[in-house]
């Protein structure tokens, strides 16, 4: 559990800078909106990983282990790609800062595909679900360096100082690597590239059909996506609205921090009680209506208690989805193939994060913040409709009544979710 907590840490925080530090430091350097929004494009590696996680799977670094190795690797690399980003100026190296920033989405997704591998090898099947409850939640505590203490330090440091200072809690992450235990079975690791790349592929679609399979990842998509894109730029939106860096770093950060943990615990608590289908169904909803008091804090302007509110609202229904959301992971993907078809999943919900809200810059210079965040919430509605085929409220309970002894895996997963 300890090695789910750091490395959940470690996974968490290059993301974390990419979207709360670098559109911080940006529209502090007078970077326009646009320009912001296009730099989730540079995200893409999150949304491309399920493409070379079958190489990470094949092949193992002469030093480590298969798991730790890669690990090592990433995690150094990721220490340097960020630290170095304060060494440029927005103003007049922004190419090369482009290039640096997709380095540490590219190194940041790689880690994450060899993370996810190494805690579904480390947990037994009893130890999933509270394994994957203390990642969540040390994933989004991470959020707290690069979304809060590095804007509060910012006020105070030159930003060359603040991003070696957040690169340095890299360090928890090398550290865990180097302490804990390979966990990787070579007799069970793909022995060919076929294996690697094909086989966890043909056995998704294969499943239930190409129909049900391409239903599968279009809702992984679309389930998320008006709360993606309400989130994508709420730094700029919040100094847009006059909110210093420091405000934003001790009452909105701290807010959305409390509410996600908050969301993930009472998620995982209700879901004893709940299936995954009611579930997703229940907290699709409230995902949806807490993008609404956003309209309502673009028109309010300058309120420390409205903005702790609204983020609070959002950001439990981001707990609550998430937990829901990865449940459903779990119970689609098949113990042999974890780690690739996981990444084809986790790349799915990325995509949203990436390439949809490379728009946003552009939406909210056309129609400003307030009709912006009315089309967020609209866009989740897409999501919420998909769910009349993927999962039924009612369909899980007879699907469990009726499961062939070919499916014990996937019960499995199911009951060790979060």
């Amino acid at each position: 559990m300890l090695a789910c907590i750091f490395l959940g840490f470690s996974s968490g925080m290059p993301l974390f800078v990419l979207v709360s530090l670098v559109p911080a430091w940006l529209r502090d350097n007078d970077v326009d909106l646009a320009t912001i929004g296009l730099f989730a494009l540079v995200g893409l590696p999150y949304t491309w990983k399920f493409l070379w996680s079958p190489m990470m799977d094949r092949f193992k670094l002469p030093f480590l282990g298969r798991r730790r190795g890669w690990a090592l690797l990433t995690q150094v690399l990721l220490v340097i790609s960020i630290g170095l980003l304060g060494h440029f100026n927005p103003a007049t190296s922004l190419q090369a800062i482009v290039w640096l920033v997709f380095a540490v989405a590219l190194f940041s997704a790689s880690q994450d595909i060899v993370i996810d591998a190494y805690r579904r090898e480390l947990l037994a099947d009893d130890e999933l679900g509270t394994g994957t409850s203390f990642w969540i939640n040390a994933y989004r505590l991470s959020g707290l360096v690069p979304g809060s203490l590095a804007l509060i330090l910012a006020d105070h440091l030159p930003w060359s100082t603040v991003f070696w200072i957040t690169a340095a809690f890299m360090l928890i992450g090398i550290v865990t690597t180097l302490l804990v235990k390979e966990v990787s079975d070579d007799e069970l690791a793909p022995h060919t590239l076929r294996e690697a790349v094909i086989e966890p592929f043909v056995e998704f679609f294969s499943r239930d059909g190409i129909t049900a399979g391409l239903a599968i990842l279009a809702f992984l998509f679309l389930y998320k996506l008006g709360d993606n894109m309400a989130t994508a730029l709420a730094t700029p939106f919040y100094l847009d609205m006059g909110y210093s860096k420091t405000e934003i770093g001790s009452v909105a950060k701290f807010a959305g921090l409390w509410a996600v943990l908050a969301g993930a615990t009472i998620g995982g608590a209700v879901m004893l009680k709940l299936s995954i289908n009611k579930a997703l169904w229940l907290f699709g909803f409230v995902q949806l209506l807490t993008i609404v008091p956003y309209i309502w804090l673009s028109q309010a302007g300058h309120s420390l208690v409205g903005l702790f509110v609204v983020v609070s609202g959002e950001y439990l229904a981001v707990g609550l989805g998430t937990v829901a959301l990865t449940a459903f992971m779990a119970r689609e993907t098949s113990k042999a193939f974890t780690a690739t078809q996981f990444a084809l999943f986790s790349s799915l919900i990325a995509v949203p994060r990436t390439v949809a809200n490379a728009t946003t810059g552009f939406i909210v210079e056309s129609v400003g913040w307030t009709q912006f965040f009315v089309i967020c919430a609209l866009l989740a509605i897409p999501g919420m409709l998909m769910l009349f085929k993927v999962a039924p409220w009612s369909a899980e309970e007879e699907r469990a009544e009726d499961e062939s002894p070919d499916d014990e895996a996937v019960i499995e997963e199911e009951e060790a979710s979060p």
